[in-house]
């Protein structure tokens, strides 16, 4: 018997059926669309969200034609919104990780930002839940419930009230090490008030459902961006993943210990399995998929498809920095604003396109060079997923600027497998991470091209542009 297991993002919503002999026998997905407002706002429908997590589930089911054992659900991570506890009717659109309308917010706790780093192992910027929960009940809605979408998708289809680990260590609320809500931290954001839900591990039943035919149990609940750790098999510390969606996303494992970052970068949970928690390292590039959306926007390819075909093989000097919805770890800057330079009257949008490539591979660069900063121990090889490993130019780009070489996962399902392992994990707690997690080979490997100087002298004057993309801070 298989499971199914859905993965909830923030453009769409997939559905993958896992058979433990046959493999994929069902996948569905339907596409979302955030709405992006003035002031940093980036909304989703909480209907369009639950009917789409239905949809595809049913569709996936229906093409896999046998039975389902368990269902699974990976999330956004850090999108929240207020609801009806008693009727599960939404109060408000769901308000997306990328929304910066709490910025703030977080402004009025910089005194605390040491003492929330150490408890929570993150950074404090409105990217995660808290300070968006604060936001919402200051200016949206003040009765019902706030919580991570996840909460509300998994009450609508077992009538629990729960979020598991890996989604409360992006809260901002949640102590890392005792992996519980923080008292302190929660008077802090204005949240002591609030009805939390029950925290579980990512191998625990949370209760059934009968959304997709018949009394299903609902289990291994993950945060996305773990769910792909997972299922490329990042087991142990020192191996790291990056997805190219519609950010990047970067992750490396720490093992038993929760790294407080000394380079920009945040610590979260990576699961929670048989009672013991691993630990992950991570950072963002907030535009990737999204960059390239805004290059088709304003027509100069017709589509992700077009990237190899119309980049130039040499970007001829012209250097980008693709910050169109600021930069991330490790700058942590939402004033950040995209910046071209290097073009003459001979630039065409060939050389654009590659340097938005070369610039998203640039940010992923930076990650992993604070990954080693902060381990003692640089990465040797990444492993890649996401609708972006399609791009031969990006990848190539990524290896050649990293210096090392990029082994892309052999299937866009890596979210989605993720989290169907440790649904499986949940029928069966006794069994190890290592037992969900099956081998695999590359579909393809990038190697550097460029020699080890040539990467240097880009990534400097990369990193000299990037630093002209936002005002200096005014020192006290």
């Amino acid at each position: 018997m298989a499971v199914l297991a859905i993965d909830q993002g923030t453009s769409g919503t997939k559905a993958v059926v896992l058979d433990p002999e046959d493999g994929i026998v069902g996948v569905a997905e339907t596409a979302i669309s955030p709405r992006y407002l003035p002031g940093g706002g980036v909304e989703q429908d909480p209907a369009e969200m639950l009917e789409s997590v239905l949809d595809v589930g049913r569709r996936a089911i229906a093409m896999a034609a046998r039975p389902i054992r368990a269902v699974s659900l990976a999330n956004q991570g850090e999108t929240v919104m207020a609801w009806d506890r008693d009727s599960g009717r939404p109060l408000t659109p769901a308000i997306v990780w990328q929304d910066r309308r709490a910025e703030g917010i977080c402004a009025d706790l910089a005194a605390h930002t040491e003492l929330i780093a150490e408890r929570t192992g993150l950074v404090l910027d409105p990217y995660f839940s808290a300070p968006k929960m604060a936001w919402l009940r200051r200016n949206l809605e003040t009765t019902g419930v706030v919580t991570t979408s996840d909460t509300w998708l998994i009450h609508q289809l077992t009538g629990a009230f729960v979020t598991d680990v890996t989604t409360a260590s992006r809260s901002l609320v949640m102590d890392i090490d005792e992996l519980r809500w923080d008292t302190t931290l929660l008077e802090l954001f204005g949240l002591e008030d609030e009805p939390l839900p029950d925290i579980v591990s990512n191998d625990q039943i949370v209760g059934s459902t009968d959304a997709f035919g018949g009394d299903i149990p609902v289990g291994g609940l993950v945060v996305d961006q773990q769910a792909a750790l997972l299922a490329e098999g990042c087991l142990t510390p020192g191996m790291a993943k990056c997805t190219f969606g519609t950010g990047a996303f970067l992750l490396a494992n720490t093992g038993a210990a929760a790294v407080r970052s000394q380079y920009g970068l945040t610590s979260s949970v990576a699961w929670r399995t048989g009672g013991t928690a691993a630990y992950c390292t991570d950072g963002q590039v907030y535009t990737a998929a999204s960059a390239v959306r805004w290059l088709t926007s304003l027509g100069v390819i017709d589509g992700a498809q077009d990237l190899d075909r119309v980049a130039a093989a040499d970007s001829d000097g012209v250097l980008c920095v693709p910050a169109l919805a600021g930069l991330a770890a490790p700058w942590w800057r939402s004033d950040a604003t995209a910046t071209l330079s290097g073009m003459t009257l001979s630039t065409g949008r060939e050389h654009l396109v590659l340097a938005v490539l070369e610039g998203i591979a640039a940010q992923v660069a930076e990650l992993v060079s604070a990954v080693a900063r902060d381990t003692g121990a640089p990465l040797t090889r990444l492993r890649v997923d996401g609708g972006l490993t399609q791009s031969r130019v990006l990848m190539q780009a990524t290896a050649s600027i990293l210096q090392m070489p990029i082994d892309v996962y052999p299937s866009p399902h890596a979210t989605a497998l993720g989290a169907a392992a440790l649904a499986e994990l949940s029928l069966d707690p006794g069994r190890g991470i290592e037992d969900v997690s099956p081998p695999w080979q590359p579909s393809s490997t990038y190697e550097p091209q460029w020699s080890p100087d040539r990467a240097t002298e880009f990534r400097a004057a990369w990193r000299t542009l990037a630093s002209t993309t936002f005002a200096p801070r005014e020192t006290p």
